[in-house]
């Protein structure tokens, strides 16, 4: 569970390294595809579940690895903002707990967003903080 914390923090840290140079940094804080009726899952490779993010209108959901998730979101396409509020989810015990604590922690803080193709990244200001590729 400690290796598995660890190596998803590790990931988020060098994704976020690694992208802050790129295109995909120069785009925060711009016009943004509408993110409504889009499902996500998350990019990095996580032992068990997949942690998953649902957009539906001023509603979001899914899974945070143990538990699923609910709460609201504000996103405005012509600005690139994203918030999320209101957060709560199921109350299953699981090995990965601190890992869902944290995934849960960085839907919380995002207030950007910028999708390029099938990726969206949620960002901090200009700090990455989740990478998701796009669900079915």
């Amino acid at each position: 569970m400690k290796h598995l914390f660890l190596s998803i923090c590790t990931a988020a840290v060098l994704v976020s390294c690694g992208t802050m140079g790129g295109s995909s940094a120069s785009k925060v804080g711009k016009a943004q595809p509408a993110l409504t009726g889009t499902k996500w899952a998350l990019a990095d490779n996580v032992k068990g579940k997949i942690p998953t993010l649902n957009i539906d209108g001023e509603k979001i959901n899914g899974n945070a690895g143990c538990n699923n998730y609910f709460g609201t979101a504000k996103v405005d396409p012509a600005t690139g903002n994203f918030s999320a509020g209101g957060l709560g989810s199921t109350r299953m015990a699981c090995e990965n707990m601190s890992v869902e604590k944290n995934f849960m922690d960085m839907v919380g803080k995002a207030n950007k967003y910028v999708i390029t193709g099938n990726v969206l990244e949620l960002y901090q200001d200009n700090l990455l903080l989740l990478k998701f590729n796009r669900a079915e």
